[in-house]
């Protein structure tokens, strides 16, 4: 656990419960506040008042009185659509509001420092798609180079719940987009914005709100380094405003797809092979071809990425490729969960908008596409380019026969359940072919979670192998 500090003797409330929220409350105490609790579930209210927490009825205004911050958890609404009201109240008492990544920002480097050899790090990762996958290889390569690092924040522990750093450690955050907009301390060391694409525009009022929340860790506290993706123009926006000439090493810039040779500092992926320039001139280079951990366009975008970060911490080329080569990927990203028979099976279920699921789309050949579910605003029209691999699609969910109006001549069955999608596509699928499930959509019609969604899709075909 990681103490905050600066709270000593002072009252502050937490509102929401869940694991952040039960992380904040203590790392709260441990700092030494006088910590009060809220959430809007009665359950959840009685369960921590039995765990001996203070619970507090923050929306009535006689209980703010000597309340000096409120912490709220990221789920929470803070601005839009509107505001939660213990939020919109503490905004009218003028009570502070933050998060748990504020107060981690605020409160990870302390006196034992001092007697540190290396000052511990934080390489901290936001973007839309891709992040998990990032913060997780950057994780590893860390690891296999043998350096003492940690992973937390969206992915893994929270970032409360972390341990104190100890000496030369890097910690390695993934940030979503509701985490950084409200933190009020923003300072990690190395920041990456991997990509950008719409995503929870309902919480941020629009695109422009999205963005802004994800240029934050960025603009708030000035990382050391900047590892910017510049394949869509908010990227290049953001690594033009960080930079004080082409030539500004400081800022690295990267691509899947595109050549970036100008710049003081660039790592980008062309057919499968991944480089470094500097200065104009190439440094290093690595083959992703066969490294299976990295299937896909999507996915060179993401070694780039954590290429970066590890190299703007002092890791050798040699030994990011090793790593690469033993990254074993994410689990519901791009995912080879079996080979039956000459098929490939691959869970991809974490591609729950039309971005994701068309990087997944262009990683393989010959596939049996599952897909379906919660649809979002404006379909799949979009994928149209993107289904040429596309031998037929199996669609299920709530959204099935509406996907089926928007895949044009690409062949394709409803098939309502993931079972029968699975049952299908095995009937049907030949040698050589890959079965993909990339949903393009969320998974409440059928799922709590993506994650319930992928392992259901992943029991079904290891049960073809029993």
């Amino acid at each position: 656990m990681i103490p905050v500090q600066g709270v000593e003797n002072q009252t502050i409330a937490v509102l929401g419960l869940g694991r952040s929220g039960r992380a904040t409350a203590a790392a709260l105490a441990e700092g030494g506040a006088n910590v009060v609790v809220w959430d809007d579930g009665v359950d959840t209210r009685e369960k921590a008042a039995a765990d001996g927490m203070t619970v507090l009825d923050m929306t009535r205004e006689r209980n703010w009185e000597g309340i000096s911050a409120l912490i709220t958890s990221p789920g929470i609404p803070h601005l839009y659509p509107k505001p939660h009201p213990v939020i919109a109240m503490a905004y009218e008492l003028g009570v502070p509001v933050d998060n748990d990544i504020g107060l981690f920002f605020r409160s990870f480097a302390t006196r034992d420092w001092d007697r540190f050899d290396t000052a511990p790090r934080v390489i901290a990762i936001t973007g839309s798609n891709g992040k998990s996958t990032t913060t997780a290889l950057i994780h590893h390569i860390l690891h296999e180079a043998g350096r003492p690092a940690q992973l937390g924040g969206n992915i893994g522990t929270g970032v409360l719940s972390l341990e104190p750093a100890e000496d030369g450690e890097v910690v390695v955050l993934e940030l979503s987009s509701y985490q950084t907009d409200l933190a009020r301390a923003l300072t990690p060391d190395v920041a990456v914005f991997t990509n950008l694409s719409p995503d929870h525009l309902d919480r941020h009022g629009g695109p422009g709100g999205y963005f802004a929340a994800k240029r934050r860790l960025f603009a708030e506290g000035g990382p050391d380094r900047a590892v910017i993706g510049v394949d869509e123009v908010e990227g290049r926006y953001l690594a033009d405003q960080l930079s004080m000439s082409p030539a500004d090493d400081r800022v690295i810039r990267i691509s899947s797809g595109q050549k970036l040779e100008r710049f003081g500092w660039s790592v980008f992926a062309r057919k499968g092979y991944l480089s470094e320039y500097r200065k104009g001139r190439q440094v290093a280079s690595i083959d992703l071809r066969e490294i299976k951990g990295l299937p896909g366009e999507h996915n060179h975008q993401n070694a780039c990425a954590a290429y970066a970060a590890a190299r703007s911490v002092g890791i050798a080329p040699r030994e990011i490729e090793r790593a690469f080569h033993s990254f074993q990927g994410l689990p519901h990203r791009s995912q080879t969960v079996a080979e039956i028979d000459g098929v490939r099976w691959v869970n991809d279920s974490k591609a729950t908008n039309v971005d994701a699921a068309a990087k997944a789309l262009t990683a393989f050949q010959n596939i049996r596409w599952i897909a379906g579910g919660m649809g979002k605003d404006g379909g799949i029209e979009a994928l149209a380019p993107h289904l040429g691999q596309v031998v037929k699609a199996y669609l299920i969910g709530h959204s099935a026969r509406d996907f089926a109006l928007q895949i044009g001549q690409t062949p394709y069955e409803i098939a309502e359940t993931m079972e029968q999608a699975v049952v299908r596509a095995r009937a049907e699928a030949q040698p050589g072919e890959t079965v993909l499930l990339a949903p393009a959509a969320a998974s409440f019609d059928q799922y709590p979670n993506f994650e319930k969604r992928g392992e259901h899709f992943t029991a079904l075909v290891q049960a073809l192998t029993a």
